[in-house]
């Protein structure tokens, strides 16, 4: 054989193997042509923007990132400038996929002898799962402050609310009217007060849940059915369910308190005439997350909530799940945060990504044991 074809079957191989390569890598690797044609997409990129590598490649980078999306904006720099550039937390998603948040790196691409062909390399990097793990160690940590606070608040002012509470009655029966007012007043603060107690005491419930097999289809349709009969009437109700979605395990009254706290949250957010809230599911089948420890946590099932409202004020939404975080007059602050705690219970996770015009709260769960 002569020497020119041994050298195009070492070629051949090792294009094999840096495609081998390349479709490894969990992130998204696309090559852009200065034109921002598509020439390559790796797996990772195939799974991320829906499409199969030849669909892909008789596109442009354009036909899937919206007009004003910055990616558009840091590949013109990358093929000008000659240089890596990147921005974080760039969202890549549209209506139907919902908002993507990703990591995004520009690059030259070189080619053996380290020259710039005419190709960058476009790389979208998740958002780790290691970070959403991260942040739901944070809410529960709040949980666990709110813990203490309504063990304390249980001992040490009920029991003087009840005598506060009780004087206030006696004495309404031997003033005047006028005065009459002031101590129902007492009353009903005290009664507020001892209410608020109450719902804080939920966070001292350390007992194990009692799991069942649970159809997460059933729970989100019977807090649909609640929501159209109540306080969400003036919404439209979209659903888009995975028909191969598992069962969980978990305790069928909790999770819909979780569901209807998030539905009830969405309903209100949505003011306008085309109010609209969406129910998603999916299952990501192969999702086994590294906790750090000897053990893995398997997350495939994955439920969305997301409403076309207003979205949620910049300077409280990295922290809603804190207990006393609230936009509502009058609001207590704790409805997200239990619903983190209950979800922490069932050993998922929950998250919140919102911008103006949507807000999509995303919950990870357990597959059950079949």
């Amino acid at each position: 054989m002569e020497q020119a074809d041994l050298g195009n079957i070492t070629d051949q191989q090792s294009g094999s193997d840096y495609e081998a390569i390349l479709n490894s890598l969990p992130d998204a690797i696309l090559t852009l042509s200065s034109e921002g044609e598509i020439v390559y997409a790796n797996a990772a990129a195939e799974i991320l923007l829906g499409s199969s590598l030849r669909i892909l490649t008789r596109k442009k980078i354009s036909d899937i990132v919206p007009d004003d999306s910055p990616v558009l904006t840091l590949v013109s720099q990358s093929f000008e400038k000659h240089a890596v550039v990147s921005e974080y937390d760039v969202n890549i998603g549209n209506p139907l996929s919902g908002e993507v948040k990703v990591d995004v790196h520009v690059a030259p691409q070189l080619n053996d002898i380290g020259t710039q062909v005419n190709n960058v390399i476009l790389q979208f990097q998740q958002r780790t799962i290691a970070q959403k793990i991260s942040q739901q160690k944070q809410h529960r940590n709040a949980a666990r402050s709110v813990s203490g606070m309504a063990a304390m608040l249980a001992h040490e002012i009920k029991n003087p609310l009840s005598g506060i509470k009780g004087s206030a009655q006696i004495l309404s029966h031997e003033v005047s009217e006028e005065d009459k007012a002031l101590t129902d007043l007492i009353v009903d603060e005290v009664d507020r007060i001892c209410a608020l107690v109450d719902r804080m005491e939920i966070f001292t419930d350390s007992r194990q849940i009692d799991r069942e097999e649970i159809n997460i289809h059933s729970i989100l349709e019977h807090v649909r059915r609640l929501a159209e009969n109540g306080f969400g009437k003036h919404v439209k109700f979209m659903e888009h369910y995975d028909p191969s979605l598992p069962a969980t395990m978990g305790d069928r009254g909790r999770l819909i308190q979780v569901f209807l706290n998030i539905v009830k949250n969405a309903c209100e957010a949505v003011t306008h005439d085309d109010g609209q809230v969406t129910f998603t599911t999916a299952y990501k089948q192969g999702m086994r997350v590294a906790t750090g420890t000897d053990e893995y946590l398997n997350l495939p099932l994955e439920i969305c909530i997301i409403d076309n409202g207003g979205g949620i004020a910049n300077e409280i939404k990295e922290d809603i799940f804190d207990p006393f975080v609230t936009t509502k007059t009058g609001g207590t602050g704790l409805g997200l945060a239990m619903v983190a705690k209950i979800i922490a219970d069932h050993g998922g996770i929950i998250e919140c990504d919102t911008s103006e015009g949507k807000t999509i709260f995303r919950i990870l769960l357990p597959a059950g044991r079949g």
